[in-house]
């Protein structure tokens, strides 16, 4: 960790510096730790990216839960650990709003209760998930010190495209008389480390912009561009974002063997 602390004013250059819309809607996925030392902490970057932003922008950061034992609840439940210290402290910050279910986004602007308030979407990122709809809303993905193996718009994609895997999951609701009932479902998960093919993909073609956010790097593009050139592959290699069976991941295995189970 370097000794220099980022002020607030320039995480705020930097963002604009590389293509933050002022007015847009940005999904952000980060690693604080990647990033640090800001001014301020995680609230510091908070505040650099609605600077950004400015009042016409809507911030936009995942908010799920790990926990699929316990019914999910917005003004209680924290984000999960591995979405970072960020977006589980955005979630509670006045004016944010949350989505009322387990595959929860939390956003403050003018379009977050158009983006985060759906239904449960079965499975996480359908079309019309909270992040599909930052697609719909052509909004920008911001990876702060992480890849696109953090980059959910790419799930979006892939059911799109009618990936033909999908593994058992489920979670725990409330049923409409208040108590716990299990919902079971298929998801298109695996390991999701070759969704690092999409940097390729967007850089030949002049679509990510990419450079230096507080210690980081940062990458930024277009939640339509990502999910088209996405989509374009896997019509045409459905199982593109798997390892292969010889390479040994047992999420990729589990997907893989979904297929034909």
């Amino acid at each position: 960790m370097s000794g220099h602390v980022f002020r607030v004013s320039e995480v705020v250059g930097q963002l604009r510096s590389l293509g933050v819309e002022a007015g847009g809607v940005l999904l952000v996925h980060t690693s604080f730790r990647a990033l640090r030392p800001i001014e301020g902490g995680p609230l510091g970057l908070i505040a650099a990216l609605r600077t950004a932003l400015g009042p016409d922008g809507t911030l936009v950061m995942p908010s799920w839960t790990d926990d699929d034992a316990t019914p999910f609840d917005p003004a209680t439940t924290a984000a999960a650990p591995d979405l970072g210290v960020t977006a589980d402290l955005f979630w509670r910050q006045p004016g944010t709003v949350r989505s009322d279910h387990a595959f929860a986004c939390a956003a403050i602007g003018p379009k977050a209760e158009a983006i985060v308030k759906t239904a449960l979407p079965l499975p996480p990122h359908t079309p019309d998930s909270p992040v599909g709809r930052v697609r719909d809303h052509d909004g920008q993905v911001l990876l702060l010190g992480v890849g696109h193996d953090a980059d959910t718009s790419l799930h979006v994609a892939e059911l799109l495209a009618r990936v033909p895997y999908g593994v058992p999951r489920h979670i725990t609701a409330r049923a409409d008389d208040g108590g716990p009932v299990r919902i079971d479902y298929r998801e298109n998960d695996h390991c999701c480390q070759r969704f690092a093919l999409a940097d390729g993909w967007l850089r030949t073609r002049g679509l990510q912009a990419e450079g230096p956010v507080g210690h980081g790097t940062a990458r930024l593009a277009r939640a339509q561009n990502v999910v088209r050139l996405a989509v374009d592959a896997l019509r045409d290699e459905p199982l593109l974002f798997l390892h292969g069976a010889e390479e040994g991941c047992a999420e990729c295995d589990e997907a893989r063997a979904s297929v034909n189970g």
